[in-house]
Order: C-alpha cells, then sequence, then structure tokens
C-alpha cells in the first residue's frame, strides 16, 4: 500500500481571513458590540460615582465581603480598595479606552485581549454575587476578537494591515 500526498500551496492566516468575509463580519459585529459594552459601562460607573474614591472603594469592598473569589484575590481587590483614588480613576480609563478601540477595530488584538484579562478579572470579583454567565460570555467574546484579529473587518485595523502585513498588533 502506497501513500500519495498532495502538494497545496501553504494558506497563511490572512488569506483565511480574507477569504471569509461572512465570518470577519461576525467578529466585527462582535468587536462593536463588546465595544458600545465598555462604552455604555463607563458612562452608567461615571453617572453612579464609581470612578470617584468612595464609590469605588464600596463597590470593591462589596465584592470582598460577598464574592466567593478566592482569598488571594480578596487580598488583591483589598488592595485596589484601599488605593481607591488611583485604582477607581485607572479602572474608569481603561473601560473608555478599550471601548473606543474597540469600536474603532484599532489595536483591536491588544485591545481585546486587556479586554479579556480585565473582564476576566471582573467576573472572578463578582463570583457568588452575579449570574456566572454575565461576565464569562463577554470575556470569551473577547478572547476570540483578539484570536480573530476582528480589527480587519471595519476598522482602522483592516489600513494598517495592508500597509504592515506581517503585524501581530491588527
Amino acid at each position: 500500500m502506497t501513500m500519495t500526498t498532495t502538494a497545496t500551496s501553504p494558506r497563511t492566516e490572512a488569506t483565511t481571513i480574507d477569504s471569509s468575509p461572512q465570518a470577519a463580519s461576525g467578529l466585527a459585529i462582535v468587536r462593536v458590540t463588546v465595544g458600545a459594552m465598555f462604552v455604555w459601562v463607563f458612562f452608567e460607573n461615571l453617572g453612579k460615582g464609581l470612578y470617584r474614591p468612595a464609590g469605588y472603594e464600596g463597590l470593591i469592598s462589596y465584592y470582598v465581603q460577598h464574592s466567593h473569589s478566592p482569598a488571594v484575590w480578596k487580598s488583591i481587590m483589598g488592595l485596589a480598595a484601599s488605593h481607591a483614588a488611583i485604582a477607581a480613576p485607572m479602572q474608569g480609563l481603561t473601560e473608555i479606552s478599550l471601548g473606543i478601540l474597540l469600536l474603532l477595530g484599532l489595536l483591536t488584538r491588544p485591545a481585546a485581549t486587556v479586554a479579556f484579562l480585565f473582564l476576566g478579572s471582573l467576573w472572578i470579583s463578582e463570583w457568588g454575587t452575579a449570574w456566572i454567565w454575565e461576565l464569562l460570555v463577554p470575556v470569551l467574546a473577547s478572547l476570540g476578537l483578539a484570536v480573530g484579529r476582528a480589527g480587519r473587518r471595519w476598522g482602522v485595523d483592516a489600513w494598517l494591515a495592508q500597509r504592515w502585513p506581517s503585524s501581530a498588533w491588527w
């Protein structure tokens, strides 16, 4: 019995993305949705005063007292609460920045990676205080955006990828 192989041209990631416009459009819809979620949450939290030290500290202290997060994570949250004057505006800046970058499709891979880590940390913080899927879905959607290069469709990253196609940033 002999096996024959046929030579095929290697498919690059860029070729795969370009040849799947429906998949690229689907990822772009998810990207815009997650970006809009971040912008919405920023303004919602701003209105609630959660980017001010007292509001931020109160929320984080609630999670420390009521969540089922691991003890080590609760100590990290406690540290953030004790430095709320710095942590609160940093969280606000993170949320609005991620929202804008994802909406624009600019630096989507790093922004989606940061969103994955950021939302993952919030998900752990909320264990036992919220529905488990509430943040898990956008956590995993953000991971998919990073892996799928979601900014290359309807985003600034598409323009950047034409000029620097081998960059891992988009």
